[in-house]
Protein backbone atom coordinates (compact mmCIF):
# COMPACT_ATOMS: atom_id res chain seq x y z
CA UNK A 1 0.00 0.00 0.00
CA UNK A 2 1.52 3.36 -1.04
CA UNK A 3 1.51 6.70 0.75
CA UNK A 4 -2.01 7.99 1.30
CA UNK A 5 -3.41 4.50 0.95
CA UNK A 6 -6.32 3.64 3.20
CA UNK A 7 -6.78 0.09 4.44
CA UNK A 8 -10.20 -1.42 5.02
CA UNK A 9 -9.79 -0.57 8.71
CA UNK A 10 -9.25 3.11 7.86
CA UNK A 11 -5.50 3.34 8.62
CA UNK A 12 -4.20 6.18 6.44
CA UNK A 13 -0.48 6.20 5.63
CA UNK A 14 -0.52 9.87 4.58
CA UNK A 15 -2.08 11.09 7.82
CA UNK A 16 -0.08 8.73 10.03
CA UNK A 17 3.18 10.69 9.70
CA UNK A 18 3.41 12.45 13.08
CA UNK A 19 3.52 16.05 11.84
CA UNK A 20 0.62 15.56 9.44
CA UNK A 21 -1.35 13.72 12.12
CA UNK A 22 -0.85 16.68 14.47
CA UNK A 23 -1.92 19.15 11.77
CA UNK A 24 -5.05 17.19 10.88
CA UNK A 25 -5.95 16.75 14.57
CA UNK A 26 -5.72 20.51 15.12
CA UNK A 27 -7.79 21.20 12.01
CA UNK A 28 -10.39 18.62 13.04
CA UNK A 29 -11.02 20.60 16.22
CA UNK A 30 -11.80 23.88 14.45
CA UNK A 31 -13.30 25.42 11.34
CA UNK A 32 -10.44 27.48 9.90
CA UNK A 33 -7.00 27.54 11.53
CA UNK A 34 -4.43 30.27 10.92
CA UNK A 35 -1.00 29.31 9.59
CA UNK A 36 0.72 31.18 12.44
CA UNK A 37 -1.26 29.23 15.05
CA UNK A 38 -0.34 25.91 13.44
CA UNK A 39 3.32 26.95 13.15
CA UNK A 40 3.53 28.04 16.78
CA UNK A 41 1.46 25.19 18.23
CA UNK A 42 3.52 22.54 16.42
CA UNK A 43 6.88 24.29 16.73
CA UNK A 44 7.56 24.01 13.00
CA UNK A 45 9.43 26.32 10.67
CA UNK A 46 7.30 28.09 8.08
CA UNK A 47 8.87 26.06 5.28
CA UNK A 48 8.29 22.73 7.05
CA UNK A 49 4.66 23.60 7.76
CA UNK A 50 4.11 24.82 4.19
CA UNK A 51 5.45 21.53 2.82
CA UNK A 52 3.15 19.46 5.04
CA UNK A 53 0.11 21.62 4.24
CA UNK A 54 0.86 21.31 0.52
CA UNK A 55 1.05 17.52 0.82
CA UNK A 56 -2.31 17.38 2.59
CA UNK A 57 -3.85 19.85 0.13
CA UNK A 58 -2.63 17.79 -2.86
CA UNK A 59 -4.30 14.72 -1.34
CA UNK A 60 -7.58 16.67 -1.06
CA UNK A 61 -7.55 16.54 2.74
CA UNK A 62 -7.52 20.30 3.29
CA UNK A 63 -8.02 23.60 1.56
CA UNK A 64 -5.79 26.61 1.99
CA UNK A 65 -7.18 30.11 1.78
CA UNK A 66 -5.16 33.33 1.55
CA UNK A 67 -7.52 36.19 2.44
CA UNK A 68 -6.26 39.76 2.68
CA UNK A 69 -7.00 41.40 6.02
CA UNK A 70 -5.88 44.93 6.91
CA UNK A 71 -3.68 44.98 3.80
CA UNK A 72 -1.88 41.84 5.00
CA UNK A 73 -2.19 38.42 3.46
CA UNK A 74 -3.17 35.74 5.92
CA UNK A 75 -2.97 32.02 5.34
CA UNK A 76 -5.40 29.62 6.90
CA UNK A 77 -6.39 26.01 6.41
CA UNK A 78 -9.52 23.92 6.80
CA UNK A 79 -10.17 20.19 6.55
CA UNK A 80 -12.27 19.07 3.61
CA UNK A 81 -15.04 16.52 4.19
CA UNK A 82 -12.64 13.93 2.71
CA UNK A 83 -9.92 14.97 5.14
CA UNK A 84 -12.28 14.81 8.11
CA UNK A 85 -13.48 11.38 7.03
CA UNK A 86 -9.90 10.12 6.54
CA UNK A 87 -8.92 11.43 9.98
CA UNK A 88 -11.93 9.82 11.67
CA UNK A 89 -11.19 6.51 9.93
CA UNK A 90 -7.54 6.71 10.93
CA UNK A 91 -8.42 7.38 14.56
CA UNK A 92 -10.81 4.38 14.53
CA UNK A 93 -8.03 2.21 13.08
CA UNK A 94 -5.55 3.37 15.74
CA UNK A 95 -8.10 2.65 18.48
CA UNK A 96 -8.64 -0.84 17.05
CA UNK A 97 -4.89 -1.47 17.08
CA UNK A 98 -4.55 -0.24 20.66
CA UNK A 99 -7.63 -2.21 21.72
CA UNK A 100 -6.24 -5.37 20.11
CA UNK A 101 -3.04 -5.03 22.12
CA UNK A 102 -4.74 -4.30 25.45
Amino acid sequence: MGPGAVSAAGFDELIHQSTRLSIVALLAAADWVDFAFLRDELGLSESALSKQLSTLEAAGYLVIERPVSNHRRRVRAKLTPEGASAFQGHVRALRAIVGAEA
